[in-house]
């Protein structure tokens, strides 16, 4: 039953994100921003915790989950730290995950052999 509840819900965020690519002029730049910031807002306001225990990967994995990770991670290294936990603790919470991403970008950079469109 797990698979299918992360299955749903992260096939709706990717539903939304078609729709918005397909019948709006929004650029998929704008779009990933959007997404990031409602995870960050949805966070905030009380609403993604309820989708992330009940989807679990459906919710965290897509963009709108990178904003819930750094709202949470903010949001410890504020009652961790004061003040300072603001601005620490939303890289502290994705490092690993903007880590790996670079890692693997540069791994498939030097496996893939580039070529002109054309």
């Amino acid at each position: 039953m797990e698979y299918l509840k992360a299955f749903l819900v992260g096939g709706a965020l990717c539903l939304i994100g078609q729709l918005l690519i397909d019948k709006t002029k929004l650029t998929p730049a704008r779009i990933l921003v959007g997404y990031v910031t409602a995870g960050v807002i949805l966070t905030a306001v009380g609403l993604y915790e309820p989708l992330v225990e009940w989807a679990g990967a459906g919710a965290t994995v897509p963009l709108s989950g990178f904003g819930y990770s750094l709202a949470k991670g903010v949001e410890q290294a504020v009652l961790e730290n004061g003040f300072l936990g603001a601005f620490m603790g939303g890289v502290t919470a994705c490092a690993a995950g903007v880590a790996a991403a670079v890692f693997f970008a540069l791994l498939a950079a030097l496996i893939s052999k580039p070529r002109n469109k054309s």
